[in-house]
């Protein structure tokens, strides 16, 4: 049986989007997220494949989301924040087998 109630989304965008990622997420019903600092590691080869030029700088927001609303969450972060916009963001998510904090 599947128990699976929430889903862990991960978003990562170029330095300086994580808030406008927060705000896509919050449109689609998403309460709140978790923004942290990283560093990108592409190299060379694949900014010359995708055409692009990959920022170093990055933020990655952390969403805890209920699972029934996760493609939502998902899509509006691909409109709002994906590849194709300044925020160059791509996203996953993780399914939650047990958490403890979160209100149902």
């Amino acid at each position: 049986m599947n128990n699976i109630k929430y889903e862990l989304i991960t978003c990562i965008v170029n330095a300086g989007f994580a808030v406008e990622a927060m705000e896509a997420a919050k449109k689609a019903g998403a309460t709140g997220g978790t923004i942290l600092r990283a560093r990108g590691t592409a190299n060379p080869e694949a900014e010359e494949f995708y055409n692009i030029s990959i920022q170093p700088d990055k933020e990655i927001l952390w969403v805890i989301v209920p699972k029934d609303i996760k493609d939502d969450v998902m899509h509006r972060l691909y409109q709002d924040v994906g590849l194709n916009t300044p925020g160059k963001g791509i996203a996953f998510s993780m399914p939650i087998s047990n958490a403890v904090g979160l209100h149902e």
